[in-house]
């Protein structure tokens, strides 16, 4: 049996994992399950899975835990410190899918312990990706990617040398406004930002794709996970989210993974590697597809695509900003505070504003996160003044 630990169980990649753990019960044991603040989402996933441990980050919510798990041999723990001792416990693969920075020490830790980690946290790569790569050449850990485009990506390159790879392809569905004008993207929101035409995703993500930031900060990672520079990694708008990600080589093959957008392959693909296993996702029909579209992508009505490209292309602290700015920009749309547009504004200032060193250590990281953090969100009172 694979020993599996699940950091970020109740969210949209986690429950994903736990379905297809579930559904393989005799192939998998469960060592711990963590969540932010929903302790009885959590408990109820212990128990279903026979979990060993079960953290939740919000301490005040482990009376909580604690009192749902009664009855049961599964030991309940919270804080930051708990969160890492599930990432480096008795597990033989670690999925990191706790959204945002709040991931960045358990995954660091999980890769430091020299684990398997299957990386749906893009933040710990876009933040302190030459630590974290870094960490995993020292340690031994193996970086499993699970986001559908890197995940294509890697399963493109399987028993292919690095020298023989052109450029890889980042495929984005494009959002919800991809055919939208710039007047009805300046008055976009939040419900009809997190209304994603193919996947279902939490809010900040489905913020991000509507941005198409979140194709930024996959760029980012692309970068970090498989070593290639800014100028050989593409993006190509693909409405129809079928062809995950390519991979094109010095001879002109290109290579494609093409799937259901159902997150249930890639993590699939992920928790058996280097086997497979069955998934309940819906098989691919492409005759009944019929077509397969393409566009370049419009950096005029979408900036975060250049935005990131260019924090990728300045290096150093650049990408800790980017990310910093996007998240606290991103709760604010979502609170209501501030329009779509002013997103991507606040992160462009944040970049620009920007003289900070590159980080020589997850503290730093964490620094650099608090400045701009504090300094986006003074911006926004300024806005709403």
């Amino acid at each position: 049996m694979r020993k599996v630990s699940i950091l970020g169980a109740t969210g949209s990649i986690g429950k994903s994992t736990l379905d297809l753990i579930e559904r393989s019960s005799e192939e998998f044991e469960v060592v711990a399950l963590t969540a932010a603040v929903n302790a009885e989402a959590l408990a109820d996933a212990a128990r279903r899975t026979n979990a060993k441990l079960a953290v939740i980050a919000d301490e005040s919510r482990l009376y909580v835990l604690r009192d749902a798990l009664k009855g049961t041999s599964c030991q309940a723990a919270a804080g930051v410190e708990a969160l890492v001792d599930a990432a480096t416990g008795d597990a033989d693969l670690v999925m990191a899918a706790i959204v945002g920075c709040a991931g960045l020490a358990p995954t660091m830790a999980a890769v430091e312990a020299g684990k398997t980690v299957a990386l749906a946290n893009k933040e710990a790569l876009v933040t302190a990706g030459d630590l974290m790569t870094e960490a995993a050449k020292a340690s031994g850990s193996t970086l499993l990617p699970v986001d559908s485009e890197h995940n294509a990506i890697f399963q493109s390159l399987a028993g292919s040398r690095s020298e023989d790879v052109s450029r890889i392809i980042l495929t984005a569905s494009g959002g919800p406004f991809r055919t939208a004008t710039s007047d009805a993207i300046d008055a976009a929101t939040p419900a009809q930002a997190v209304a994603h035409p193919n996947w279902s995703m939490g809010a900040k993500i489905s913020v991000d794709s509507a941005t198409l930031m979140n194709k930024g900060l996959e760029l980012i990672e692309a970068h970090y996970l498989f070593g290639l520079p800014s100028e050989r990694i593409d993006i190509l708008i693909h409405p129809q989210s079928v062809i995950h990600s390519l991979v094109e080589y010095i001879d002109g093959s290109v290579l494609a993974q093409l799937g259901s957008p159902d997150m249930r392959i890639p993590i699939a693909y992920a928790l058996a590697y280097p086997a497979r296993m069955p998934t309940p996702a819906q098989k691919l029909d492409l005759a009944s597809i019929a077509r397969l579209d393409f566009e370049e992508p419009d950096t005029t009505r979408f900036p975060a695509l250049r935005l990131a490209r260019e924090a990728l292309e300045e290096g150093g602290s650049a990408p800790a900003v980017l990310n910093a700015a996007n998240e606290v920009a991103v709760a604010s749309f979502l609170g209501g505070e501030i329009a779509f547009p002013d997103i991507s504004r606040l992160v462009e200032t944040a970049l620009e504003d920007n003289g900070r060193q590159a980080p020589q250590s997850i503290e730093d990281v964490y620094e650099i996160d608090r400045e701009v953090r504090s300094g986006v969100m003074a911006m926004i009172k300024e806005l709403c003044a």
